[in-house]
């Protein structure tokens, strides 16, 4: 397949799309939990709603009448109706409260019913470790005897306990048990460095931490006692230090960590007898807190609550995906992004889940396909960098794996590029629903994303997800499509924050996502909605937009057309500031056998001529010798980069050259969380950054 036609995306301009025959149609759109959806509504409301489109404009034009409707129809279990849907009469930006009156928990309605139940629940996987299958049953026994343990620790509801520690089956245990009592969980992955965990967890002062001795990536062991024993020692709040060994039977040397114990033995302090029972608590009761990325300081602790996070994420798993007891979910990510919540959030719809730590391209590229087809998968998550890596390596899994159980593949942390769509299709499997999908850990959910009821177009993102008022603004109140712009929310949602951590007053809540536009919720990303398909694309992050001469557009444009060409293994665009102006600048990571030239050079600020248009060409354009910097979810790291370079550049004017390089450095906070640190260091040494 071809590109289609992509005309300057400038905000406020109209730009062309040339529509495509979709990639993928829905085999039997009428089966779909989408579609039953719209006829309970139908039956229940006395309307005749007859396509999504309908569904999605009646659903953020009635919110209170439709996520009353997302409660029923989901079977949510509460042990007090609520009294209203909503606090109608305050603004957006007042946080309004949700179902005032009911009382539920979370862990009751992933797992209630279930103690006799012989259905899988986790799988549990990964380097050094053998597949461990945990039934729904085991599970509910498991998360009983953790309560027990947790509560004799004096672990009680609004307490932290916090994780520090690889995605196994113990952690969903610890997590669910904390959500049983009523304590907020928070968990960060074993490659962030102490600083960066102390960042965070330091802030919420949590009352119990679990963790492990050592981890297993890309083929290498990996002691974790040392970086244990520093985020102990700085965390005073701790009254017990819990390790899952990773070796059974033999635990590493733990007599640096203080007030420690083992798993084993954790669970072994419960009453035997003990019931498992699920302290009732309100709908905006705290289940999570989840961290900004703190490029620009600390970061911020976003309070998640329990009604809002179930109610959302069994709308998008069962309505929109069609997950249910049938199915098996897999997702590629670590405990510190929220994609772990989303993961564990199936198992409230009855959805067997797959933990999997490791590499995902360890002994061989295949490791993963090779699970789908021993576990069953019927629906696979993983990031767009991963889908590029297995073209890059040239794997091609549709020719070596059955894949028969697979029906969806989900991708996010950046955009899936055009030509990742057609290598799914040619390479994976033809009759999947792939979803681009795109959401954040301020609502540790979706904005935009799948729906099994709808057609997938190349490059596009599904749809605007049911209930969520997202438009494209060029200005206040000013929403468009078919036009490039701000991400927008314009009417309240479930899963809103309740609030963030010391925020004394609501002001950082406010500043992050309310002073942009007044009483509406500001995502910082740049999209465009489709006018002819309702699908969305994902320009990039608005605070990463590219803005030279007061003209604005998203580095995903640019790396969609880096990406078509052999010579370059990967790209960064960022904006440099100079002065009150900027200037937009590329740097290529060159495939093996290519060398950085005038004449790649040349060809790419054509094409950009070309099929954008000559205000996108890059002012500089350099070499990235030692790699695209990234986190360890896969995104690329493009604000870090241009404060870096930025903050080179102004003080190279100021003060000199020499100032500039021994004074302006990396933020240590930045640092400890990229998979690849030192990658920063290559912008010291090009001094096309410095004049």
């Amino acid at each position: 397949m071809t590109h289609g036609s992509n005309d300057a995306v400038v905000a406020g301009v109209a730009t062309k799309r040339k529509t495509e025959e979709p990639l993928w149609k829905p085999q039997t759109p009428l089966a779909t939990n989408t579609h039953k959806f719209r006829e309970f509504i139908n039956t229940k409301r006395g309307l005749a709603l007859v396509s999504y489109e309908e569904l999605y404009t009646w659903s953020v034009e009635h919110i209170e009448l439709f996520w009353s409707d997302v409660w029923e129809y989901t079977r949510t279990k509460s042990s007090s109706d609520y009294t209203h849907t909503l606090e109608s009469d305050k603004a957006m930006d007042e946080i309004p409260r949700w179902f005032v009156g009911a009382s539920l928990n979370y862990a009751e309605n992933a797992l209630d019913g279930m103690a006799g139940s012989q259905r899988t629940a986790l799988y549990s996987l990964g380097e050094g470790r053998s597949l461990v299958t945990t039934t729904f049953a085991d599970l509910h026994n498991q998360v009983r005897l953790c309560v027990s343990a947790m509560r004799r620790a004096g672990v009680a509801a609004g307490d932290r306990v916090a994780g520090y520690i690889p995605n196994i089956a113990e952690t969903v245990v610890a997590f669910l048990a904390a959500a049983s009592i009523g304590a907020i969980w928070s968990s960060t992955s074993t490659d962030f460095g102490t600083t960066a965990v102390l960042d965070r967890f330091a802030q919420i002062r949590p009352k119990i931490l679990i963790s492990t001795d050592a981890t297993c990536y890309n083929g290498k062991p990996h002691s974790h006692v040392e970086k244990l024993a520093v985020v102990s020692r700085g965390l005073p709040s701790l009254q017990r230090v819990i390790v899952v060994p990773f070796n059974d039977g033999s635990p590493a040397d733990l007599s640096s960590v203080p007030n420690v114990c083992l798993w084993g033995d954790f669970l072994a302090s419960a009453d035997a007898n003990a019931r498992l029972e699920f302290e009732q608590l309100p709908f905006d009761h705290p289940l999570l807190i989840l961290f900004s990325s703190g490029t620009t300081g600390k970061p911020k602790c976003i309070v998640h609550g329990a009604g809002g996070i179930l109610l959302q994420h069994r709308k998008e798993l069962q309505i929109t995906q069609d997950l249910g007891p049938d199915d098996v979910l897999f997702y590629y990510t670590t405990t510190g992004w929220m994609m772990w919540n989303w993961l564990v959030g199936a198992l409230t719809v009855g959805t067997a889940i797959v933990l999997y730590e490791g590499s995902p391209l360890t002994p061989e590229p295949g490791v993963l396909w090779t699970m789908v087809d021993q576990l069953g998968i019927t629906a696979f998550g993983t990031s767009a960098k991963y889908i590029q890596s297995l073209e890059d390596v040239g794997y091609w899994p549709g020719e070596k794996h059955s894949l028969e159980t697979l029906k969806a593949i989900y991708t996010t942390a950046s955009p899936l590029k055009p030509d990742s769509f057609d290598f799914v299709y040619n390479h994976i499997k033809s009759n999947v629903c792939l979803s681009s999908i795109t959401g954040g850990t301020d609502i540790c959910s979706l904005f935009c994303g799948a729906n099994t009821s709808l057609p997938v177009y190349r490059g596009e993102i599904q749809t605007r997800g049911l209930g969520m008022a997202v438009e494209c603004w060029v200005g206040p109140n000013q929403s468009v499509l078919g036009q490039s712009g701000d991400m927008v929310c314009v009417k309240p949602f479930p899963c809103m924050p309740v609030y963030f951590w010391n925020d004394n007053g609501g002001k950082r809540y406010h500043s992050a996502y309310f002073e942009r536009y007044p009483h509406v919720w500001y995502q910082g990303d740049f999209i465009f909605i489709n006018d002819t398909t309702g699908g969305v694309e994902m320009l990039g992050r608005s605070d990463g937009t590219l803005n030279p001469a007061g003209v604005r557009f998203g580095s995903a444009e640019l790396y969609n057309i880096v990406d078509t060409y052999p010579e370059v293994a990967d790209s960064l665009v960022v904006a440099q500031r100079q002065g009150a102006d900027e200037r937009v600048v590329m740097f290529l990571q060159m495939a093996d056998g290519y060398q950085f030239s005038t004449d790649i050079v040349g060809k790419i600020r054509t094409q950009i001529r070309t099929r954008l248009s000559p205000r996108h060409v890059p002012a500089l354009v350099l070499p990235a010798t030692t790699g695209v910097p990234y986190t360890p979810n896969g995104k690329k790291v493009e604000i870090a980069v241009k404060a870096l370079i930025s903050e080179l550049y102004r003080v190279a004017q100021e003060e000199g050259v020499d100032v500039a390089l021994r004074t302006v450095k990396a933020d240590e906070k930045t640092t400890s969380t990229l998979a690849n640190p030192k990658s920063l260091l290559q912008f010291y040494n090009m001094p096309e950054l410095l004049k």
